[in-house]
This record gives structure tokens, sequence and C-alpha cells, in this order.
């Protein structure tokens, strides 16, 4: 069974939990304008699963930040979410260490 994505708005970070994907993305979706509001960290540590959907919504709020003047971190990414980036070659979009 796929775990529902949640969330906790902690700024200056926002902490996502459960799976990032075309299913259950919509509702974080919605809400980015304003949850992404004074935040520079989004941790993916609690991510069980993301497919490349929630990848290419990652790379949308980096985008976003990127346009506000904001330097958006991404931490907790998983050895499986590396190997995702590295696949589509997004390595200078979304440093991985």
């Amino acid at each position: 069974m796929k775990d529902a994505l949640s969330w906790e708005h902690q700024p200056p970070r926002l902490i996502l939990r459960g799976d990032l994907d075309r299913e259950t993305l919509l509702p974080l979706w919605n809400q980015r304008q304003a949850l992404m509001n004074q935040v520079n960290t989004v941790d993916l540590a609690g991510l069980a699963r993301v497919d490349s959907a929630g990848l290419a919504m990652l790379v949308h709020l980096l985008g976003e930040a990127e346009q506000e003047g904001v330097t958006l971190a991404l931490t907790g990414i998983t050895d499986r979410l590396s190997t995702l980036i590295a696949l589509y070659n997004l390595q200078g979009i979304i440093p991985v260490n």
C-alpha cells in the first residue's frame, strides 16, 4: 500500500514524509505557494518513494524559489532518489552529496 504524502511546515524547513508521486503530490502542489513561504530547506529524508512526477515537482520548487531570489536546499536525499536524479542527469540542478 502506498504511503500518503504528508508534510510539516516548520519555517525555515518543510519536512516531507511518505510517497511523493503522481498519485499523492496534488495536495502539496495546490498548497505549495503558502507552504514555501519562509522555507529555504526541504527535508526529503522521510520520503519512502519518489517517482518522476515527484522529481519534477522538486525541480519546479527549486525553480520557483530561484525566481523569488531564495536558495532552496534539498536535504535527506536517499540513495534511490539520488539514482533517479542521476538517471535524469539533474545533478547540476539538484546537487547530491
